[in-house]
């Protein structure tokens, strides 16, 4: 027996290397969208960068991740405030 038969009866595993990668390059992405924001004096920047840091949290389809972030990321790009 395994220490994660446990977590996986009840319906948890484990996410992909991809979505950990994910999750990590979106983070500091929104890190640094954070920091620009603020500093620049943009709220929308820096709102859209606190959004991209803590999504990861609340969707669980690497796909999903994916897009979502890509999104948020042109949303930053795209800011002209």
């Amino acid at each position: 027996m395994t220490d994660l038969e446990p977590l996986q009866s009840l319906g948890l595993a484990l996410p992909s290397p991809s979505y950990i990668a994910g999750a990590v390059l979106f983070g500091l992405a929104g890190f640094a969208a954070y920091r620009h924001g603020k500093r620049v004096g943009k709220p929308r920047t820096k709102w859209l960068g606190v959004a991209l840091m803590f999504y990861p949290y609340a969707v669980a389809q690497t796909w999903l991740l994916y897009l979502v972030g890509a999104a948020l990321c042109v949303g930053i790009l795209t800011d002209r405030s």
